[in-house]
């Protein structure tokens, strides 16, 4: 089947929706109400609440603002946080505190490049001695999450024994070489194959068992999977949920499974 096919047959399982109903979701207990042309009814059990975060500026953001092809750069591989996108992953995570979505997140996923985990980490880990917050959620780091592969010095990843020491509290056991064996030097990832890595995503994130996930990515990854599954909403909520990514937004959404159960690939 092709990708495309593959991409019209997961858009009829799944369906995104906007911060905005999730109140009505707690509300009506179980079931999630979508005002639109229509109503849709849904089971709480068959919804999923994702919390979909852009990583803090990092240095290859602020080069390129300069000069796109500064992304072309040595001096950019894995490119970190700058000053300012650590004081955005505070004033973030004093958010995250206040609202009580730290409480809720029962898992984080992470893309195992530098920034991505800088920002997971500042934002959902435990070391936060101003509110006294001694457990956090488990954080993951995932392959599939990761900025798009190829080319640019900054979206390669170290090896995972270099990031295990500087992130003992994330678990790399999902990814199955040290080095990087997926970026490439000559050649940079399709859009096409950026879809095709969402769909593998978003049905590993599926079968889990958590109700409430973040997710800690880049704005093209995070960008395309909203692109797929808003083509059921209305052309105004699709506008609103597929815009470019600010560095280090939080945008909410929930995953509804259609198959009510349904697992099967």
């Amino acid at each position: 089947m092709c990708l495309y096919r593959r991409i019209c047959r997961y858009i009829n399982e799944c369906i995104y929706i906007s911060s905005e109903t999730i109140a009505q979701l707690f509300l009506k207990e179980n079931i999630l109400c979508v005002e639109m042309d229509a109503r849709f009814l849904y089971p709480l059990e068959s919804c999923k609440i994702i919390h979909l975060l852009r990583h803090g500026q990092a240095m290859h953001n602020v080069a390129a603002e300069k000069d796109r092809n500064a992304l072309l750069s040595p001096h950019l591989f894995d490119a970190p946080l700058t000053d300012h996108g650590h004081q955005q992953v505070e004033n973030l995570r004093e958010r995250v505190v206040s609202s009580g979505i730290l409480k809720r997140v029962e898992l984080v996923v992470t893309s195992p490049l530098l920034r991505t985990m800088q920002t997971a980490v500042g934002v959902f880990g435990n070391e936060d001695k101003q509110h006294n917050i001694t457990s956090s959620p488990s954080i993951v780091a995932l392959e599939v999450a990761r900025d798009r592969n190829g080319v640019r010095p900054p979206d390669m990843r170290r090896n995972v024994s270099e990031y295990q020491t500087l992130f003992p509290t994330i678990d790399f056991s999902q990814i199955e070489s040290d080095e990087d064996n997926l970026w490439r030097p000559d050649v940079r990832e399709s859009e096409e194959e950026i879809l095709a890595r969402g769909l593998e995503f978003m049905k590993w994130l599926w079968k889990r068992p958590e109700k409430e996930v973040a997710v800690v990515s880049h704005g093209i990854v995070l960008q395309h999977m909203l692109y797929v599954f808003a083509n059921d909403c209305d052309d105004s909520v699709r506008h609103e949920l597929c815009k470019r990514f600010a560095n280090c937004e939080i945008r909410t959404v929930v995953i509804v499974d259609k198959s009510l159960g349904s697992t099967e690939d």
